[in-house]
């Protein structure tokens, strides 16, 4: 297959090396005999990469000394005894569908920067080992597939900030690689995904016409071991279905939603961004990962970073800086700004509610997740630093329990104290959520077996 080459950069070489699952009656393997019951029949990821400050979020620690305390307050949610801070205000009101996991760690080094903690976080592997290992969105669209056929099974929205290269295909064919929307950002109405149309000049009729044209032709593909076999025929008609499916493109487009819709989750990227998340699911979308930050517009001067690596002047109401001061936290704004920590409360918390109206919650599994957190200490720029020895997640959805918190960590927030927890854990709930048998191996193209999160145990807490 890699013999085939495009001159233009369009959609079929997309689809052809970038993600697309050949038609689900060749490569889709549905949940396996022999695992756990699935209760997931798709996955959300919400990936806020940087390095989100657990004790300013959802592990508040009143304890603290002074000097190294979050400025916000806890705030009590609506499921009694369990508090978040005030950036999470609007997220509080849906504790009740929610699991927070406080014991997050890692036990190994290796995984303390960004590239190499986002790497684990989307692979739940420690870089390092002896292969490159894929995404788990990546080895869930290649075990499963999805049951959408006109969208790629593992999308990233919108996949281009620096660390949003840390996505891996690994040994995996190129069919399970991540597609991402692009766009720095969806809230402008001229936003699209580009190379989703046909070449200037053929229309739509003129393009099956062509296609028709190699109707007889059925050049096998000689199948790699314990692969499917795949045909030229199967490839062609995936991409046909993808260029001139009308679905296709209105996946990518909010004209069908509500201005309340569309209001609730925030008309600032962040919001516009979780929305699609949340309309690629609804398709059938398999894996959906968004990985988003506010752009620099007229409305942040100053702000051109804007992740969560908050390594100076955190607690500003305004920009951090523009000047390399040496801690390397220039170019975001305080954790609670609006476009930091206010847009990302509001979507959560809107995201959670819509998906459960619309019966989505119930079949989907909802993470939200960081690379690591953020340390217990202030630095002397009044800054946080990266921190792996404590910090949170949050799981929902697929039979997750709402209004539960695991794990624990001390009155600083630096180390965790009970139910410890790790990436490696969360891979493997994720598998099982899905229903993926992972006593089964997946092989690489030297037949060399890989288990799935083989360092991880799934979640008990959470089926």
């Amino acid at each position: 297959m890699t013999a085939l080459r495009y001159q233009r950069r369009s959609f079929i070489g997309l689809g052809l090396a970038g993600g697309l699952s050949i038609r689900t009656a060749i490569s889709a393997r549905a949940a396996e005999s022999g695992g756990r019951t699935p209760q997931a029949k798709n996955v959300l990821v919400i990936l806020e990469q940087g390095g989100l400050s657990h004790m300013d979020t959802w592990d508040p620690k009143t304890e603290a000394v002074v000097e190294h305390r979050s400025p916000f307050k806890p705030v009590s949610t609506v499921v009694p005894g369990v508090q978040f801070t005030s950036l999470l205000s609007k997220t509080a009101r849906v504790a009740d569908r929610l699991t927070v996991i406080r014991g997050m760690h890692h036990t190994k080094s290796g995984a303390n920067g960004h590239p190499q903690g986002t790497q684990y976080a989307l692979s739940g592997e420690m870089p390092g080992g002896p292969l490159e290992m894929p995404d788990i969105g990546s080895i869930v669209a290649h075990r499963m597939a999805s049951k959408c056929d006109y969208l790629p099974p593992y999308i990233m929205v919108p996949g281009n900030h620096e660390q949003a290269k840390e996505a891996r295909v690994g040994f995996l064919p190129a069919s399970a690689k991540v597609f991402k929307t692009g766009g720095s950002d969806l809230s402008d109405p001229d936003w699209k995904v580009n190379d989703l149309g046909l070449m200037a000049g053929i229309d739509r009729r003129r393009f099956l016409d062509r296609r028709d044209l190699l109707s007889n032709l059925n050049v096998g593909v000689a199948p790699a071991k314990r692969d499917p076999v795949r045909t030229f025929t199967d490839l062609s008609q995936q991409a046909a279905d993808l260029l001139t499916n009308p679905l296709t493109q209105q996946a990518f487009q909010f004209g069908d939603e509500s201005d309340a819709v569309r209001d609730k989750y925030g008309r600032g990227h962040r919001g516009q961004c979780y929305l699609l998340g949340r309309r690629l699911i609804e398709r059938g979308v398999r894996f959906v990962t968004v990985d988003v930050r506010e752009p620099l517009s007229k409305d942040t001067p100053g702000g051109f970073n804007m992740n969560w690596d908050h390594h100076d002047y955190i607690y500003n109401k305004g920009s951090c800086g523009t000047v390399r001061n040496g801690a390397g936290g220039e170019g975001r704004y305080g954790i609670g700004h609006w476009v930091m920590m206010g847009s990302t409360d509001q979507a959560f918390a809107a995201l959670i509610e819509d998906m459960d109206e619309r019966g989505l919650l119930d079949e989907t599994l909802v993470a939200f997740v960081s690379e690591f957190g953020r340390t217990p200490k202030l630095n002397r720029f009044q800054g946080r630093d990266h921190w792996v020895n404590a910090y949170s997640i949050a799981l929902a959805g697929a039979g997750v329990p709402g209004g539960q918190v695991l794990g624990s960590s001390d009155r600083d927030g630096g180390y965790v104290t009970s139910r410890a927890t790790t990436p490696d854990d969360y891979a493997a709930t994720i598998y099982e959520k899905l229903g993926l048998d992972r006593t089964k191996p997946i092989y690489t193209p030297s037949n060399r077996p890989v288990f799935l999160a083989h360092n991880g145990t799934a979640i008990e807490e959470v089926f």
